[in-house]
């Protein structure tokens, strides 16, 4: 079970139609990316990386990705994502394993 931070709180919006990319890496990090139209339509963005615990190591929400469609933003999403986990980059940028 994941353990959301702050960020993912805030960002949830249920209502809004979106779109999700769950994947879990061979140690156990699993990735969450969601992408969705807000109200006004902008294509917002959300980036989640957990820990096999379940702990947030990474969490970054973007308001407007400008210029990109659902699709092609949940693409750029889950690109990322990997980078975060492969580099190691954990929740408020300390390194993984301190």
């Amino acid at each position: 079970m994941k353990k959301r931070g702050e960020t993912y709180r805030k960002w949830r919006d249920p209502i809004l139609h979106h779109q999700v990319h769950e994947e879990t890496l061979g140690d156990g990090t699993c990735l969450e990316v969601q992408t969705r139209l807000s109200r006004t339509g902008a294509t917002q963005l959300f980036i989640g990386v957990y820990r096999a615990d379940g702990t947030a190591l990474y969490e970054r929400a973007y308001a407007q990705r400008a210029g990109e469609t659902m699709s092609r933003a949940l693409v750029w999403g889950v690109g990322y994502a990997r980078r975060v986990a492969s580099e190691g980059r954990a929740f408020n940028a300390e390194p993984l394993g301190n």
